[in-house]
C-alpha cells in the first residue's frame, strides 16, 4: 500500500452525496473532490494552469512541460493534484533535495537520498481562485509528506510579495535565494516535518 493511499485526508472526498427530492427528482450537488499523485498522464493539464498562472506576473514558468514530465516520471509520489469531477484544478510538484539551501541545480534535479523536499510550483485554475484551495491543498500536502520517511522539511522559493502566503501556511523565511532566474529575485522558505513520529504511528503511514 502506498504512503497516500493509507492517509484518510488524501483519499478521494465526496462534498455531498446525492439525494432525491420529495418529487423523486435528484437534486444539485457539490462536485467530488479528490485529491492524488500526478502521473505524466497530467503533464499537459498540469502546464496549461502552471502557464496561465505565472506568465502573466512573472513572464515564465517554474516548470516548463519536458521539465513537468521529468519530475512526473521520477518522483511523482512528491505531487498531489485536486481534482473535481475528474478536473485537475490545482496541484504542487516536488523533488528531494540534498543541500541545506536551494541552488541552480536544485530548478532541475531529484536526489533521492536527499531528506528536504523542494516543492517547485503550486498553482490554482483560474476558475476556482479566490476560494482559499492553495492553502488547502499546501496543508494536505504537508501532512501527507509527514508520512514519508525520507522527508524532514519542505522548502520552496518565492518572490516576495507571496511570502505572507506562505508564511500563513507555516513556511519561515530563511533570506534571499540564491537562485535567480532572469531579473526575478526570491525568498527561500522552509517549513520542517520532521518529529511527528506520534502522528507516523497512529495515521497508518
Amino acid at each position: 500500500m502506498s504512503a497516500l493511499s493509507a492517509l484518510p485526508f488524501l483519499k478521494p472526498v465526496h462534498l455531498r452525496s446525492p439525494r432525491s427530492s420529495p418529487g423523486g427528482q435528484r437534486r444539485h450537488t457539490l462536485p467530488a473532490s479528490e485529491f492524488r499523485c500526478l502521473s505524466p498522464e497530467d503533464a499537459v493539464s498540469v502546464f496549461e494552469i502552471e502557464r496561465e498562472a505565472f506568465i502573466s506576473v512573472s513572464g515564465d514558468c517554474p516548470l516548463h512541460l519536458d521539465e513537468i514530465r521529468h519530475f512526473l516520471n521520477l518522483c511523482p509520489e512528491l505531487s498531489l493534484g485536486w481534482f473535481e469531477e475528474g478536473r485537475l484544478v490545482a496541484f504542487i510538484i516536488g523533488s528531494l533535495w540534498d543541500q541545506e539551501r536551494l541552488s541552480q541545480a536544485a530548478l532541475t534535479l531529484h536526489k533521492p537520498q536527499g531528506t528536504s523536499v523542494h516543492i517547485h510550483v503550486l498553482a490554482v485554475h483560474r476558475s476556482v481562485r479566490q476560494q482559499g484551495k492553495g492553502s488547502i491543498l499546501m496543508w494536505r500536502y504537508l501532512q501527507y509528506l509527514r508520512c514519508l520517511p525520507a522527508a524532514r522539511r519542505a522548502l520552496l522559493m518565492c518572490e516576495p510579495f507571496l511570502v505572507p502566503f506562505y508564511q500563513k501556511c507555516g513556511f519561515e523565511a530563511l533570506g534571499p535565494c540564491q537562485v535567480a532566474v532572469g531579473d526575478l529575485a526570491f525568498v527561500e522558505m522552509q517549513h520542517p516535518v520532521r518529529g511527528h513520529a506520534f502522528m507516523r504511528r497512529n495515521s497508518g503511514c
